[in-house]
């Protein structure tokens, strides 16, 4: 998988690669296709002044060694080769100011409204209080087989319900969780599935209850959602207590007692531990109480401090002695929302702490020098791929395949560049060479995720795509592939289990660039939903094989698709005067907090 070459031969085939890539997306003959109309008019000298950025990724990249060892301090980013100063050469086809129009699609935002009220009175009908959802067969489970339900559906799904304004919904479910939620379960539940979905939705409940973006401003909060809130965290809060502060990665609700993960040696995943600070952060504000923050900032301290590359990261860190343990590099599962919260930390309290703008910009720089390459085919498609250690050579070696996880860093990468603030669309004239980068990065992944959608039968992306290697034959016939299942060997790439990212990126693409082609996209996405994933007796199901037709569903409705991808298409189509980007942040599971100044110093402030 990874090509012999000295370095000297290897950058000079890329930059002829890319220089011929480059001129077969703008020859005369080759009609681009009608979403890629804004890429494809700076392809050719993107593509060709990318090739200096991307000659890394094209030669072996021996990761340095991340087994257990004294801290080093964080390597600065290193500077983008000077043949690859791509910010130099770009420009961008933005739409005029006068053209944009942020106001609501009603009939498309009302459709996604209605959407959400077939799955919810589903589930109210067959589920209630139940932590999952099975549409097909009408029932509900729980996480846990010793006890009841701990709300992981009605909290993870409540705040989608007031954004909505579905009122009568949302008194039905707030008051099954005054009378009936209770964390008291003896039995393992994971520590970041429980923050982020639980702890995070009882948080953005309560923020939603002031009604912040009503034109008589905010109102006193309910004080539900903060008193569930403060007792869960309780819970959480003994899975920071180990030597390193990197927190377990499960948690006895009932018992108060975190739990090693002992399906993976006691390791925590990067993100699992990296992705509990935002709701962490809020509630030590809420509550004036520090422990909550010092115990999340910790876990940043110690990361900080460990061994990475290029602000890249493995994807198991030790809660024993806070190292990294030698394991896949990548932006998907394990991954991602750590990449994700370095932005959304910096935002959060209102760009005060600028550490984490430094790491985001380390992280983001690595991720184009290291993780990312531009494929052969029609579309000519920018993807991310993953680095897996060598088991006997040592190292890393290049694993052509992204997770539909990964389409989220589309958005983060225009997030990053305006922060939010601003002129939509932006001044590109001002935009500095890394922003330039950035945001070409950004727009580029967002088309590559979209094919990914259009070119399936059902238009639907699949969980995971596959690249070929620059050597094999087809990839100059196809841009990515799903690989089967085959001889008894059942695969999950081909299955869509209704993820939210891409209609997340395109949430944001639309918000942050007023381009009206991220409704047209997003709307295409939704009916694809609407026509294969819809159960006709209420609720949504999960597809097997987005490439076959008429679809197998799965029995299950994820909570995310509640949370998440209805919540960010309806936000889509919704005034952008409702969750404003320069006034919230998203955590990991949409759940919406508000940005604000610390009132107390912070380790990193």
């Amino acid at each position: 998988m990874v090509r012999k070459r000295t370095a000297k031969a290897e950058d000079a085939s890329t930059t002829e690669k890319l220089a011929e890539v480059a001129e077969q997306t703008t020859s005369p003959s080759s009609a681009p296709a009608p979403h890629s109309t804004c890429a494809r008019k700076i392809i050719k000298v993107a593509l060709f002044s990318l090739s200096g950025l991307l000659l890394l990724s094209q030669a072996p990249y021996y990761y340095s060694l991340l087994r257990p060892s004294p801290p080093a301090p964080p390597r600065p980013a290193q500077p983008v080769p000077e043949a690859g100063k791509l910010g130099d050469f770009l420009t961008f086809d933005l739409p005029r100011k006068e053209d944009v129009n942020l106001g609501p699609d009603v009939k498309k935002r009302d459709a996604v409204r209605e959407a959400f009220k077939h799955a919810w009175h589903a589930y109210e009908r067959d589920a209630w209080g139940y932590d999952d959802y099975h549409p097909i067969s009408r029932r509900g489970s729980n996480l846990s087989k010793k006890g009841h339900g701990i709300g992981y559906t009605i909290a993870d799904s409540l705040d989608t319900i007031q954004l909505m304004g579905l009122t009568d919904e949302f008194e039905r479910a707030r008051e099954w969780m005054d009378k009936s939620l209770s964390f008291d379960v003896d039995d393992e539940f994971n520590t970041f599935e429980t923050t982020i979905r639980i702890l995070g939705g009882l948080l953005s409940s309560h923020y939603l209850s002031t009604s912040p973006f009503s034109p008589g401003g905010p109102t006193a909060p309910d004080p539900l959602f903060l008193r569930l809130a403060s007792d869960l965290a309780e819970r959480l809060l003994p899975t920071f207590s180990t030597p390193s502060g990197i927190p377990l990665s499960l948690v006895n609700l009932a018992r108060a007692q975190g739990v090693p993960d002992r399906d993976n040696h006691g390791m925590a995943s990067t993100a699992e531990a990296a992705s509990l600070q935002l709701e962490f952060r809020y509630l030590a504000e809420l509550m004036e109480e520090g422990v909550y923050w010092r115990k999340a900032e910790k876990v940043m301290e110690v990361i900080r401090q460990a061994r990475k590359r290029d602000g890249l990261v493995p994807i198991f860190i030790s809660p024993e002695n806070g190292q990294f343990f030698m394991s896949e590099i990548r932006l998907g599962s394990r991954g991602d929302s750590y990449y994700e919260y370095l932005l959304k930390q910096y935002l959060q309290t209102n760009r005060t702490e600028p550490v984490y703008r430094e790491m985001y910009d380390e992280a983001m720089h690595g991720i184009k020098r290291n993780l990312m390459k531009v494929t052969k085919g029609p579309e000519k498609l920018v993807f991310t791929h993953e680095l897996k250690p060598r088991a006997r050579a040592g190292g890393y070696e290049y694993y052509l395949k992204q997770d539909h996880l990964v389409c989220f860093i589309a958005g983060s990468f225009l997030l990053g560049v305006t922060e939010g603030r601003g002129l939509v669309p932006p001044d590109a004239d001002a935009f500095s060479q890394a922003q330039k980068e950035d945001w070409w990065a950004g727009t580029e992944l967002v088309r590559t995720c979209m094919d990914t959608y259009d070119k399936s039968k059902t238009g639907l992306a699949a969980e995971i795509v596959h690249f070929h290697k620059p050597t094999d034959p087809l990839a100059e016939v196809e841009d990515w592939y799903i690989k089967q299942s085959h001889e008894g060997v059942s695969l999950i790439d081909a299955r869509n289990i209704l993820r939210p990212e891409t209609v997340e990126s395109l949430f944001l693409a639309f918000r942050l660039t007023g381009d009206k082609k991220y409704r047209a996209w997003g709307w295409r996405i939704f009916e694809a939903f609407e026509t294969h994933a819809k159960v006709a007796g209420g609720g949504y199901a999960s597809i097997v094989d987005v490439d076959k037709v008429p679809v197998d569903l799965e029995d299950r409705l994820e909570t995310f698709f509640l949370s998440e991808t209805l919540k960010y298409l309806f936000l889509l189509f919704e005034d952008s005067s409702v969750a404003p980007l320069d006034k919230v942040v998203f955590n990991t599971e949409a759940h919406i907090l508000p940005v604000f100044n610390p009132s107390f110093p912070t380790g990193f402030s």
